[in-house]
């Protein structure tokens, strides 16, 4: 149980024994210092409702409330809130038995789930593109985060594999048949080979046709079109393999989950929506209506699963991975990190989806929506000819764009060197730059900022982390028998920040929110900056410079830590 956490249960219960039954108490690490460790905030709401003044009710929480085991002092401030100051010597064991832990004295979750995390989901007719990008890297962030503090987690990579489009891609493979050089060479830039097929189709009336006629015998399984199928397919899959290999991502093979599994079952949902009275047929197709898609028109917007012409739809598909993943993967939550303009497309599977009984009441589904990365210009992130940007184009500039700064900075250091600490930074930059910000608004792509070594950066995170090794490197090895004091003030503000990890975690496993971990490394980093002037290390009597050593390391194996679970590297030296 993390400190705000164990505030809450306590102050929660003198607030309940104090008459206001029920009354959150809403905890929160204060702002200042001056303000105490934490304060409790929720008095003033239940005063309103028992119609009190706010201070004495406060008054009677005090009396009803025992913190002297970890509390120094608990002082009414303002129209009522509580200011908790923690004990000194309480704050230093919770950071010895942290240092100590590999969860840094989190512990593990108490109610483990199975957790289905759908994510990256690229359409395999073209190369990932930068719009990827963020539901790649929000996604494995959860992943990582869920499955650190003990929740079991399956990744589902909805890969797009089947349609009319690969009816005009296996046609152009066709043409230039399968063993041939030319394919060999054009499916190396598949958005080139992309662009040549639909050339084609939009301007060969005979080729499209046969196009048309491709999707079919695909659809019915044809033997050659399966064997041009499977060899296109394999070479995108191998174009996303370098990109995940890159973005240090946990994807595998092993995670892809394409539409076309779902294939077989796709009748069957349509069969199992009328058994359930959820269809109705519009225009020759079949819908589901349902009314809590009801406008101010009261009319319903539908949701289309078969077209007149017996086609499927994305719906159908994500109708079917939804029972999937509740029948086989015995799911118990669902994250869908997926562009916010499919929130209302979600919204009516998942309703559709619990009308059928695909999944239980009882699951979590949750539309995990991330918002646009934008240009300068604020329009959607092109290139300068408006043209898609693609992602590995993207990666390849940022690891040279580091690989610059840090030649810059370090022209003395060999080659391979800076290659290998420009890919970690520049990577790293990248992702932090959009994990940082809050996933459901749009942000300004800049890369002289995300490459800055000040402000909240992985380039301040990563050398940060790095400059503590450095003092390692000069202190040697750390006397374990030497307890951690706490005595000056940024002593104290570093534990308590330091023991604030779990409280952080804890929001961002529930509400898929990286960039508030991102936040509280920052900060934990300006705090450590702060302790690292105002405390001398080496030139402090050893005892304390031994304890003041334990806090460089527990700050080392946080920020080390958090920076793994949002799938950013550090390095030993910058």
């Amino acid at each position: 149980m993390n400190i705000r956490t164990l505030l809450d249960t306590k102050i929660s219960q003198a607030l309940s024994n104090a008459g206001a039954e029920n009354a959150p108490a809403v905890v929160k690490a204060s702002a200042r210092i001056e303000f105490g460790d934490y304060q409790a905030n929720g008095i003033m709401g239940a005063a309103k409702k028992l119609k009190m003044n706010p201070r004495d009710l406060a008054a009677k929480v005090l009396e009803n409330l025992d913190l002297s085991d970890i509390a120094e002092k608990v002082e009414i401030a303002g129209p009522g809130f509580l200011n908790i100051h923690l004990k000194n010597e309480w704050l230093a064991d919770k950071a010895e038995l942290a240092l100590a832990s590999d969860l840094l004295g989190m512990g593990k979750t108490t109610a483990p789930q199975t957790v289905v995390i759908d994510y990256s989901a690229p359409n395999l007719a073209k190369e990932m593109h930068v719009g990827h990008l963020r539901s790649t890297i929000i996604g494995d962030a959860m992943a990582r985060v869920l499955g650190f503090i003990g929740h079991k987690v399956i990744r589902q990579n909805h890969v797009g594999d089947w349609g009319t489009q690969f009816g005009m891609l296996l046609t152009y493979m066709d043409e230039l048949g399968e063993d041939s050089a030319e394919l060999s060479t054009q499916l190396s830039n598949l958005e080139k080979f992309y662009q040549a097929a639909k050339v084609r189709f939009d301007e060969d009336e005979a080729f499209a046709k046969t196009a048309r006629e491709n999707v079919v015998k695909l659809q019915a399984g044809d033997t050659e079109f399966l064997k041009l199928w499977n060899q296109f397919t394999e070479t995108s899959l191998q174009h996303c393999d370098v990109i995940y290999k890159d973005l240090n991502v946990l994807l595998t093979r092993d995670d892809v989950m394409p539409e076309s599994a779902y294939n077989d079952d796709l009748s069957n949902v349509i069969t199992d929506l009328d058994k359930q009275g959820l269809l109705k047929e519009d225009q020759g197709a079949q819908c589901v209506f349902m009314d809590e898609f009801k406008g101010k028109d009261d009319k319903i917007t539908p949701m289309i699963v078969q077209k007149s012409d017996g086609g499927y739809l994305y719906a159908t598909t994500d109708l079917a991975a939804l029972r999937y993943r509740q029948d086989k993967l015995s799911m118990d939550r669902g994250l869908y990190v997926i562009d916010a303009r499919q929130s209302l497309h979600l919204k009516q599977v998942f309703t559709a989806g619990k009308k059928a009984g695909f999944t239980p009441e009882n699951v979590q589904l949750e539309h995990m929506a991330f918002g646009t990365m934008m240009g300068k210009d604020g329009t959607p992130f092109k290139t300068r000819d408006g043209g898609t940007v693609k992602l590995i184009d993207l990666l390849d500039e940022a690891q040279q764009r580091a690989f610059d700064l840090v030649t810059q900075k370090k022209p003395d250091l060999d080659e391979s060197s800076r290659k290998s600490i420009a890919k970690t930074v520049g990577i790293g930059a990248v992702k932090y730059a959009d994990l940082s910000k809050n996933r459901a608004s749009d942000y300004i792509f800049n890369w002289d900022s995300m490459l800055s070594f000040e402000g909240n950066t992985a380039p301040y995170l990563q050398y940060a982390y790095a400059r503590i090794q450095s003092i390692f490197r000069k202190a040697g090895v750390i006397d374990s028998n030497v307890s951690i004091t706490l005595i000056e003030p940024a002593e104290r503000q570093l534990a308590s920040k330091l023991l604030q990890l779990s409280e952080a975690i804890e929001i961002v496993a529930k509400e898929g929110t990286p960039n508030l971990l991102c936040n509280y490394l920052f900060e934990l980093s300006g705090n450590f900056m702060t302790f690292y002037e105002a405390c001398p290390i080496m030139k402090a009597d050893e005892n304390v410079k031994q304890s003041r050593l334990k806090l460089a390391q527990l700050t080392a194996n946080t920020l080390r830590t958090g920076l793994d679970l949002l799938g950013i590297d550090v390095m030993e030296r910058m």
